[in-house]
């Protein structure tokens, strides 16, 4: 990965020359012609599809190896893929003795093909003649390339120790938040090329070796998923017998310290006050002037919780929490005097992913007391404020404020208690699995003519275990729309992607929130396959008899609800108590 790094450290030059038109036409298409070359040669390489090449492999597999294998892959959304991608390569068969194994092997061949794009989109980089927007988007491809080198590896690693380091479910749980990430940086990386007719062109170049990758992902996810849950109802079945009860059953509120936490962090968590690492204070009182500068300087892959305590004040700067960037906490001086602002927007040539104000990638990450904002304004369309990736993440007292795509709860696990998060269009989107607690989500006045939805859950896969979860919270309109609320309606939300996955419940909604509950993104696309439920709201906006008829919405009974709690749906009984902040398991 050492080219991959030195490579993301790179900056683009800028050109000055002057090239006619055709000629950028001209030679951008014949770049993009070279790249998907390569990648379909990528393809033939890994997938090895061919009827030809098939046959002889087939002859090559030993009886035994060949009924794991189809077993295996017989779960997946793309067998015939599962299947060819280990038995067309030379060797791959040979030490096949169980599900585990073919899931490995298949996790290494995804990450030969992962490689293989980087390459290709190593390539096209250093094209000329691409527009700033597309330039963006291909750096945002390359980092979530590296998120999913390391996602991969991560995942074999926890394949090892499968099934005696951890209990089965944390291992299940592990290994699916692991590939849903996956497959989600894919689709991230095509998304940054919807804006304008030249990203188009790039994003045609890239997609059938995103595509392979996602779907490559997708079958090791489904295999992952099939196991674990064999072995899990094995282990129920053997509970029993001892008459134990499932963890959904008896859900234990207190305070459960995880084994990798130290005991000078539970100390730390658990007292009153805390004793930040340095500090950040725009007047140069502290140890920083930019919260920027204070992260760059924090320990790399940290073991051990590291504080950085903001001083109240305006701080105008995009912040980027990297995935080194372990165990950082943000502690603010309140979220109505500490603020991190900026206005990095699509209209003005930012991809969604890169416009955020403060993006965190590295896991475990913290914040309380403080306000995220972008102030790009309705009309510059997408323009992030918060951007999350960190797995085992928690947000306390924050307010998280813009208009469109306010919030990207981008991947992995996430938590959000007593917040405000205020905005327009999409306004909490993304695929992580992210559960909401006692917060404030607003409604703002729109643009003319627009509609407000409060979420757009991009699940792309039925195996991923990602969602939007809003639990005892209060939806509601901010005070500049209160007054006109009946020009602009507002929904709960619209399906993103294919699979979009949303829970509303037990939170109060008021009437801003249109009768029919939910929107549609286009057609009747994903109205079969998302999951939006709702189950004992109250309010005016709450009733469920003139909500959409989708095959896909369902008003829930507890047992059903019982799944989109924290303790559940985030392991929340694993880490939630280590964040020292509130937080309940349960209904």
């Amino acid at each position: 990965m050492t080219h991959l790094k030195e490579f993301l450290a790179t900056k683009f030059e800028s050109t000055t020359k002057h090239i006619s038109i055709s000629k950028k036409k001209k030679k951008l298409f014949l770049a993009l012609f070279a790249t998907l070359l390569v990648v379909a040669a990528v393809i033939g390489i890994v997938a090895g599809v061919t009827k030809s090449h098939n046959n002889s492999s087939h002859n090559e597999i030993s009886a035994a190896a060949h009924a794991i294998l189809k077993n295996s892959c017989s779960s997946t959304l793309y067998p015939d893929l599962c299947y060819s991608a280990i038995a067309t390569v030379p060797g791959a068969t040979a030490q096949l003795a169980s599900k585990k194994d073919v899931i490995e092997k298949s996790l290494n061949l995804t990450t030969k093909a992962v490689e293989q794009n980087f390459i290709a989109i190593n390539k096209l980089i250093k094209t000329k003649h691409l527009t700033k927007r597309g330039k963006v988007a291909l750096h945002d491809c390359l980092e979530t390339i590296d998120e999913t080198l390391d996602e991969l590896h991560d995942a074999v690693e926890d394949l090892h120790l499968y099934p005696t380091k951890k209990s089965l479910s944390q291992h299940a749980d592990d290994l699916k938040t692991l590939i849903s990430s996956a497959i989600t940086n894919q689709e991230t990386c095509l998304d940054g090329f919807s804006h304008d007719g030249g990203d188009k062109s790039v994003r045609q170049a890239l997609l059938a070796g995103q595509t392979h990758v996602e779907r490559m992902c997708s079958n090791a996810l489904a295999m992952i998923k099939n196991m674990t849950d064999t072995d899990m109802a094995i282990q129920r079945m053997k509970m029993q017998n001892r008459k134990l009860k499932e963890e959904e059953d008896s859900v234990d509120e207190s305070i459960k310290w995880p084994e990798w936490l130290s005991a000078g962090d539970r100390r730390l968590l658990q007292s009153s006050s805390l004793t930040p690492n340095v500090v950040v204070a725009a007047d140069g009182s502290g140890n920083y002037k930019t919260v920027s500068a204070a992260v760059a300087a924090a320990p790399d892959n940290s073991k051990t919780r590291y504080i950085i305590k903001i001083k109240a004040g305006v701080y105008r700067e995009n912040v980027e929490v990297t995935k080194k960037k372990k165990f950082i906490m943000f502690l603010g001086d309140g979220r109505s005097n500490t603020i991190i602002t900026g206005n990095k927007n699509v209209v003005d040539g930012s991809t969604t992913f890169k416009s955020a104000t403060v993006a965190v990638v590295g896991e475990r990450f913290l914040a309380r007391d403080l306000t995220f904002e972008n102030t790009a304004g309705s009309s510059k369309h997408q323009a992030v404020a918060l951007r999350v990736g960190s797995d085992l993440s928690a947000f306390y007292q924050c307010d998280v404020l813009a208009h469109q795509d306010t919030l990207y709860v981008h991947s992995n696990r996430q938590f959000y208690v007593k917040c405000l998060v205020a905005g327009t269009v999409d306004f909490i989107f993304g695929n992580a699995a992210a559960v909401f607690q006692d917060c404030d989500i607003h409604a703002r006045r729109p643009n003319a003519g627009q509609k407000n939805m409060v979420t757009a859950q991009g699940r792309l896969d039925p195996n991923q275990n990602t969602g939007i979860v809003i639990q005892k919270c209060r939806i509601g309109a901010t005070n500049d729309l209160k007054p006109v609320q009946s020009r602009f309606p507002t929904y709960l939300g619209r399906p993103w992607k294919a699979y979009s996955r949303t829970v509303i419940m037990q939170t109060s909604i008021s009437d801003v929130i249109h009768p029919e509950g939910w929107h549609i993104w286009s057609g009747d696309f994903a109205l079969k396959t998302l999951y939006y439920g709702e189950y004992l709201n109250t309010g005016a906006g709450a009733g469920t008899a003139k909500r959409v008829k989708w095959g896909g919405f369902k008003v829930m009974g507890a047992s059903d609800a019982q799944s989109f709690t924290s303790g559940n749906f985030i392991a929340g009984s694993s880490w939630l108590g280590s964040t020292g902040f509130p937080f309940s398991l349960g209904l």
